[in-house]
C-alpha cells in the first residue's frame, strides 16, 4: 500500500481517506463513530422516541385499569405506606378495660372556652366564638351537650366519649376540644372505666379530637380518634349537638361515610326554647343555606366554598394523624370526588371497616 498523499496527512482527511477503502471502515470505525454520523444519529433519536412512547403507552394502560375503582390509588392500609413506626407503637399500652369499648358518643364543637372557673362557665367573655353567637342562649346549648354526652357515657361503660373540634379561633392558644374537656373535667363529668388492678388508675373513658374543622371531619375524625385510642372501630354511634343540625349529620354525613342507620343515634339538644338557643327561624334558615345545601352538592365538603372553610379554620397549619394510626380510612380520608368519579356527590366506593354492620 502507497504512502497517503500529504494532503491526506490530517486526520480528518484520513478518516475520509480510509471510508473510501474497503479494510478500513470495518476496523477503523468505532460504535461511537456510527452512532455520531448524521444518519445514524436520526435513527438513534428515533429509537429513543420509540422507547419513552412505549413505556408511557404501558404505564398509562396501566393506569387505566387500575383506576376503574378510584379508590385503589389509595389503598394505604395495604401497602402499609403510611403504617406507624416502631418508634410510635413503642409509648402506645392500651389497657385491656379498653377492650370492650364499641359505642362512640361525640360531641361536635362550636366554640371555644378559656375559662378556669366552673362558676364562670356562663360568662360570655369566657368563651371564644364568632360575633353571631353572642347571645340567645348559645352558651348555654354548649354546656347542655356537654353535660349530656358525658351523663351518657357514664351510663354506658362500653361507651368512648369524644369531644371533636380544632384550633379554629385566630385569638386562641386551644382547640373547641379541648376547652369542651376541661369544662367537663372540671365539673367531674368525665367518665372512667374500670381499672385493670389495684394499683393502675382508672383510664378515663373520654378525649380529645383535636383537628376538625367542620361538621363532615367532626363525625369521621371522631371515627379515627376512636380506633386510635382503642385499637378498635365502634359499632354504634351517638351525637349530641344542636338539633337544627340533625338531619345534615343523619342524612348527609352518615350516608356519606355509608353508616348503617340502624347504628347512628342523633340528640339534638337546644337551650331554653328554640327562639332563644338558634335566634328564631333566621339560625335555621343560615343552617339551611350555609351547612345542608352546600354538602348536598359537595358531600364530602373538598370544593369551594366549603374546602375555603376549612382552610379559614385552619389558622394554625394543623393537620391529624389518621393515615397512620387509622390507615384502613386512607383512601376514605382522602376521596374528593370530581367529574372523573361521576360527581361531586359520588359515593366513596372502596371498602371500609365497618361494611360488616347492619
Amino acid at each position: 500500500m502507497l504512502p497517503l498523499p500529504v494532503s491526506l496527512s490530517s486526520t480528518s482527511a484520513r478518516r475520509d481517506y480510509l471510508r473510501r477503502h474497503s479494510g478500513g471502515s470495518r476496523h477503523y470505525r468505532s460504535t461511537r463513530d456510527i452512532l455520531l454520523t448524521r444518519a445514524r444519529v436520526t435513527n438513534l433519536g428515533f429509537l429513543l422516541l420509540a422507547t419513552f412512547a412505549a413505556l408511557s403507552f404501558l404505564l398509562n394502560l396501566a393506569w387505566y385499569f387500575s383506576s376503574s375503582d378510584k379508590y385503589s390509588l389509595y389503598q394505604y392500609a395495604r401497602e402499609e405506606l403510611y403504617a406507624p413506626p416502631r418508634a410510635i407503637w413503642d409509648t402506645i399500652s392500651r389497657g385491656s378495660v379498653l377492650e370492650d369499648i364499641d359505642h362512640l358518643i361525640m360531641v361536635p364543637g362550636h366554640a371555644i372556652w378559656k375559662g378556669t372557673s366552673l362558676e364562670a362557665r356562663f360568662d360570655e367573655d369566657q368563651w371564644v366564638f364568632e360575633p353571631y353567637q353572642r347571645g340567645g342562649g348559645r352558651i348555654a346549648a354548649f354546656i347542655k351537650h356537654i353535660f349530656a354526652a358525658a351523663e351518657l357515657a357514664r351510663q354506658d361503660e362500653h361507651s368512648l366519649l369524644v369531644f371533636s373540634g380544632g384550633q379554629t379561633r385566630a385569638s386562641s392558644t386551644t382547640t373547641e376540644a379541648e376547652s369542651y374537656m376541661r369544662l367537663a373535667h372540671i365539673s367531674d363529668l368525665l367518665p372512667t372505666a374500670s381499672p385493670s388492678s389495684s394499683r393502675s388508675p382508672a383510664p378515663l373513658r373520654a378525649t380529645t379530637e383535636d383537628f376538625a374543622l367542620d361538621s363532615y371531619q367532626n363525625l369521621l375524625f371522631s371515627i379515627a380518634r376512636f380506633h386510635e385510642y382503642t385499637g378498635r372501630y365502634p359499632a354504634r354511634i351517638t351525637i349530641v349537638g344542636y338539633e337544627m343540625k340533625r338531619r345534615r349529620f343523619t342524612e348527609l354525613h352518615r350516608a356519606a361515610l355509608r353508616w348503617p342507620e340502624t347504628r347512628f343515634e342523633y340528640i339534638g339538644i337546644d337551650a331554653d326554647g328554640d327562639a332563644e338557643a338558634q335566634g328564631g327561624a333566621s339560625a335555621q334558615q343560615g343552617e339551611l343555606q350555609n351547612g345542608y345545601l352546600p354538602y348536598t352538592q359537595d358531600t364530602y365538603g373538598c370544593h369551594g366554598t366549603l374546602l375555603d372553610k376549612r382552610r379559614a379554620r385552619n389558622l394554625f397549619l394543623r393537620f391529624h394523624s389518621y393515615y397512620s394510626s387509622s390507615p384502613e380510612l386512607g383512601a376514605l380520608l382522602n376521596w374528593c370526588p370530581g367529574r372523573a368519579e361521576g360527581g361531586q356527590t359520588a359515593v366513596f366506593p372502596g371498602p371500609l371497616p365497618w361494611d360488616h354492620l347492619t
